[in-house]
């Protein structure tokens, strides 16, 4: 379904001849510029800014049964600071016997108050119907960005009586926090025409699918407000001119669902822009897309230019699965980062972390990615101020 662990050791990126295409990985042959791939193995990265330092958490990067973390004062050379987060702290919730090994999934980190707050997704002990996909949304505290972090409860955020995953938490202006999530695509057919297109043409005989929603979060974050809101879904009409970015996992034979997953947040100039992901992410064609709304809690219209993000292995490149971004700004403020996983030729099927510049303006997202070709610095970095 979504996010095997990866293995613990770095995968050793293989660097080409510089090339003004996007055919090759380009060799860093100035300390101003750095290229992509980054020399983290995550899925799914999040990163925090905080006290001047980069702190960047994942799906994966060697932790066991839980999640690790690096951290950098450039967002371009990263230091490894070892596993944070432990699922058998004293008030630990989860299954490490569970499919997936319990699944530890999509990490996020939060600074409020002088503390930090870690939101991620993992498989429920709590599992009388014998699920294969139980999974729940929890957090858990810190005093520091490096942990160690410690299960606020020894029970999920909530139960909504489906699994879970890819906790987003977005903190308005008014005060008021949202936390926005996928309902996995396990055991969840949904009707639509590409659904029936997929039994027409004798490909699948149902088509599951994840989908966003949204809540209004407790201040204590022990529990929500209310009932989740239906946020973002595939589209059901094969002439909406998403479905057919949105349903390439389907289209391509690749697997039979259909996900809206990986969502994240932020406001500007008063409008929500939620991104998200979709497809299969262990194929080509994960991508990313967004959404705008008036509300933090919409309706979101999707945007007309998704996707935003998207494989260019089709144009020469070497990049495919791009996708569950999370964004971060240089360390002036300047400039908007999309940090995402993907793959190369050369990294096979293990993820990668990619930083491309995204900018923001009259309510349109771009992004200039996926790139490998040589790029400069953030904003901010000068060379000798760097972490190599």
């Amino acid at each position: 379904m979504k996010k095997l662990l990866l293995l613990s050791s770095f995968l050793t990126v293989l660097f080409l001849a510089p090339t003004k295409s996007q055919t090759a990985i380009e060799m860093v042959t100035d300390s101003s510029t750095f290229v992509n791939p980054l020399k983290v193995q995550f899925g799914d990265p999040y990163v925090l800014h905080t006290a001047g330092m980069y702190y960047m958490y994942g799906t994966g990067g060697g932790a066991n049964h839980g999640f690790a973390a690096c951290s950098s004062k450039d967002l371009v050379h990263w230091k490894q600071e070892g596993q944070v987060f432990f699922s058998n702290n004293k008030n630990g919730w989860s299954d490490t016997t569970a499919k997936w090994e319990g699944a530890y999934w999509a990490p996020e980190v939060y600074e409020v108050k002088g503390k930090f707050y870690l939101f991620y997704s993992a498989q429920w002990k709590v599992n009388p119907g014998h699920e294969e996909e139980n999974f729940r949304i929890g957090v858990a505290v810190a005093d520091q960005p490096t942990g160690p972090f410690i299960d606020l409860n020894t029970r999920p955020v909530f139960d909504p009586g489906y699994p879970t995953i890819d906790a987003d938490v977005f903190f308005d202006t008014n005060g008021k926090c949202y936390l926005y999530y996928s309902r996995v695509a396990y055991k969840h057919p949904v009707e639509s025409e590409v659904a029936a297109l997929a039994r027409k043409k004798g490909w699948y005989n149902e088509i599951e699918e994840s989908w966003v929603y949204g809540v209004e979060l407790k201040p204590d974050f022990l529990g929500v407000i209310g009932q989740p809101k239906l946020m973002l879904r595939p589209p059901v009409s094969l002439s909406d001119k998403q479905s057919e970015w949105e349903s390439r996992s389907v289209t391509e034979h690749e697997v039979n669902r259909r996900w809206t997953e990986g969502s994240v947040t932020f406001k500007k100039d008063g409008i929500y822009y939620m991104m998200y992901s979709a497809n299969y992410f262990g194929g080509q064609y994960y991508a990313i897309g967004y959404a705008t709304a008036t509300a933090p809690l919409g309706p979101y219209k999707k945007a007309a230019n998704n996707p935003v993000l998207q494989k260019n292995t089709d144009k020469g490149g070497v990049v495919s699965g791009t996708g569950h971004n999370s964004i971060a700004y240089s360390p002036d403020g300047k400039e908007m980062f999309c940090v995402y996983h993907g793959r190369t030729a050369a990294t096979g099927d293990e993820r990668v972390v990619f930083i491309d510049r995204m900018k923001v303006k009259d309510g349109i997202i771009t992004i200039a990615g996926p790139t490998t070709t040589t790029q400069k610095l953030p904003s901010g970095v000068t060379a000798t101020s760097s972490n190599k």
